[in-house]
């Protein structure tokens, strides 16, 4: 019942007797696995509870059913791994390299992935995701002109918070700039509703603005074709329109740079 680790698996870790008594039986609660290279192992149902796990490579490894509550991921590769059925609750996840994963079943606490990595990652169970890591998400997606999955996780921030106007203001743009007029345009008067229901009428009557030029657009296609850099061209008006789509801080939904 020995895990298979490529085909050398060489004794790398905190405590190279604990790495094998993992290998061995997949036995190992509170084990000092630190650095361990376990690349493509089968830990299928493993007892990992409170393991030490820092900076280990678990990069495609097999994690169904493990149980990993407790455990300190901290910086450790899980990148391609599968984790279906996985308990991870309580598990440290910082710096944590979770893309491309699976996590289908997979037990998290809320919020846990605030501070990961997890770009690709299958099945992530919402509550995981924080409204400041999806609208993160969007904005890295934005910045590499992937517009429909901005859009995509900027619908999922709005959901986990949605009174927070700059989540509304970002999906407006992706919209815009796939062309979607109307519906850019609806969610930037909503934004702008938010703007001054804290205030900021300046902003609100720029938004509003922002909504009745990306609508006028449709009797001007034939000067600038859909897409094309629209959704920042319609804020390039706005005081905060180099820092709209800025990542919003951990914890705290301000976005960095911005004033308002």
């Amino acid at each position: 019942m020995g895990a298979v680790i490529a085909e050398q698996a060489p004794l790398k870790a905190e405590d190279a007797a604990d790495l094998i008594r993992l290998l061995q039986s997949r036995q190992c609660p509170n084990c000092r696995l630190a650095d361990a290279d376990l690349v493509h192992a089968n830990l299928r149902d493993a007892d990992l509870k409170g393991a030490r796990l820092q900076r280990a490579n678990l990069g495609q490894a097999r994690l169904d059913g493990a149980d990993l509550s407790g455990a300190d991921l901290s910086f450790t590769s899980l990148r391609g791994a599968s984790l279906r059925g996985a308990n991870l609750l309580g598990a440290k996840i910082y710096g944590t390299d979770l893309r491309d994963a699976d996590l289908a079943g997979a037990t998290l606490d809320n919020d846990a992935l605030e501070e990961a990595h997890w770009q690709g990652a299958k099945a992530i169970a919402t509550e995981a995701r924080s409204h400041a890591a999806l609208h993160n998400a969007g904005v890295e997606a934005a910045q590499n002109g992937r517009w429909p999955e901005a859009e995509h996780l900027f619908s999922e921030a709005i959901m986990r918070q949605p009174k927070e106007p700059l989540s509304w203001v970002a999906r407006g743009i992706a919209r815009s700039e796939q062309a979607k007029d109307d519906l850019a345009a609806s969610d930037f008067r909503y934004a702008g509703s938010l703007f001054q229901s804290k205030g900021n009428s300046a902003l609100s009557d720029q938004l509003r603005q922002a909504a009745d030029t990306v609508q006028k657009r449709r009797t001007q296609t034939n000067k600038q074709p859909p897409g094309n850099g629209w959704g920042g061209h319609i804020l390039s008006g706005m005081t905060a329109a180099a820092q709209v789509l800025a990542p919003l801080a951990i914890k705290a939904f301000v976005p960095m740079g911005l004033g308002f």
